[in-house]
């Protein structure tokens, strides 16, 4: 892998919400101590103007703060906020992804013939394309974009916690090439943020994925009053529809990948604390009377909510499979997303047990 000068990476951070944020400060933390790295973490903004009237990159530059998207949170003054993509990532050889998933098709097309060559990515985004071949992982979809080597990371990682360091873990899932891995591993760890590596991409980027879809039944059930028991149903039933997902698709997925942190600890805090399972109890209170979409608006200011648009997204797998019977939960809750069905029916369905052998594969991209 070729770097800068001296033999040192520079690494530019594609995002700038809330997760991404956290992310630049804490990679700023570490490239300002390891020896291999640039001091430097650019940080592309997409470029807003705040009700004070200035601009969010100028903002962020000025006050080492993103006033809008991790308010109180110094990010380092080597993180530089830039709202131009291709002018963030021009010297880059690591670049980190961190965008919600549907901007990703957008931005790396830009990012076509504009990177160093050399360069390797990273990606922080839960969600997945869905085309007409079949389903396309965000990893895939920028390796195939953009012709570079793309690990993920995923994890029971809570943005707000990370930012004021409380102790989390995270899962890097690559494929073949171990040394990136550790590489990123090496780049992400801290105290306070422990990285292990899996050599199974499918699996851990679908566990970040598919909890989302999860989560919003969880706080459906919230929503409704269910109580614990009804709750931690849910989360099994989640899990057990998220793995048989995945190795439908893939046929690789580890049954391990699922107890490391992207499988059942992300799962556990995501429908415990997640902004899925807020605005997801806030719809059920509303009896499904307020759209996701406002309360989106309304609850979560220009964040972006994942559950909804990857349970359509899932949806439409299951639909063009014949599959929504094997897979009652993630099912109904698109049709209760969509007003097909009420919020009361999260708990209505008769469960199935996916019998695995008799359903035929899928054709996802590679």
């Amino acid at each position: 892998m070729e770097n800068g000068h001296a033999g040192k990476h520079r690494v530019a951070v594609i995002g700038s919400g809330n997760w991404g944020s956290v992310a630049s400060r804490l990679l700023a933390s570490n490239t300002a101590k390891l020896p291999s790295f640039h001091d430097e973490v650019r940080m592309w903004v997409f470029e807003e103007t705040l009700p004070t009237g200035e601009k969010l990159s100028e903002s962020i530059n000025q006050a080492h703060e993103n006033c809008k998207y991790l308010p109180g949170i110094k990010l380092g003054t080597n993180v530089i906020a830039d709202p131009d993509l291709e002018s963030a990532v021009k010297d880059a050889d690591m670049l980190v992804f961190v965008t919600p998933h549907q901007f990703v098709e957008g931005i790396c097309k830009k990012l076509v013939g504009k990177l160093r060559p050399g360069v390797e990515a990273i990606s922080l985004i839960k969600g997945m394309e869905v085309k007409m071949e079949g389903p396309c992982m965000i990893s895939k979809l920028i390796t195939n974009t953009l012709g570079i080597n793309c690990c993920v990371l995923m994890g029971a990682n809570i943005a707000n916690e990370i930012a004021v360091e409380k102790f989390s873990e995270a899962t890097i899932g690559y494929r073949e090439d171990k040394e990136a891995a550790n590489r990123w591993a090496k780049l992400f760890t801290t105290p306070y943020f422990l990285v292990a590596i899996v050599e199974d991409i499918e699996g851990v980027e679908l566990c970040g994925t598919l909890k989302n879809v999860v989560a919003i039944a969880a706080g459906l059930v919230d929503g409704l009053d269910m109580g614990n028991n009804t709750k931690a149903a849910i989360m099994r039933i989640g899990l057990r529809e998220m793995r048989a997902f995945s190795k439908l698709l893939f046929p690789s997925v580890r049954d391990n990948t699922f107890f490391e942190s992207c499988g059942v600890a992300d799962l556990i805090t995501t429908c415990l604390g997640g902004r899925n399972r807020r605005v997801a109890e806030a719809f059920a209170r509303n009896g499904g009377k307020r759209s996701f979409d406002e309360l989106e608006a309304e609850m979560l200011h220009g964040q972006k909510l994942q559950g909804v648009s990857t349970a359509r997204e899932v949806y439409e797998v299951l639909t063009y499979h014949g599959w929504q019977e094997l897979f009652p939960l993630l099912s109904t809750v698109h049709e209760i997303c969509i007003g097909q069905l009420p919020p009361t029916s999260i708990v209505e369905y008769s469960e199935h047990t996916p019998n695995l052998s008799f359903v035929g594969g899928s054709t996802p991209c590679y």
